[in-house]
């Protein structure tokens, strides 16, 4: 049994040490790409691609009573956003 568990032990500590130098390979030799700079739009087609600001009563009152339903009323809503 000692010889299985030393085994197990050590094939997982290989996997572990393997799987953090992949990490670093990956990082140091293929990192992630920057997003790139936007253009610069004109007014009219900016306020096209901007998302709306404001939620209808409605939707912010389904948010609410979601929250209230799911936390079983301890919860509160305190400011909406997108993530």
């Amino acid at each position: 049994m000692v010889v299985g568990m030393s085994t197990v032990f050590a094939i997982l500590l290989i996997v572990i040490y393997l799987g953090k130098g992949l990490i670093i390979l990956v990082n140091r030799y293929a990192p992630e790409e920057l997003p790139a700079k936007k253009k610069n739009l004109s007014p009219a087609i900016q306020a096209e691609k901007t998302p709306r600001q404001t939620l209808s009563n409605g939707e912010a009152a389904a948010i609410v009573s979601a929250v209230s339903v799911i936390t079983h009323g301890q919860g509160k809503v305190t400011r909406i956003e997108k993530l």
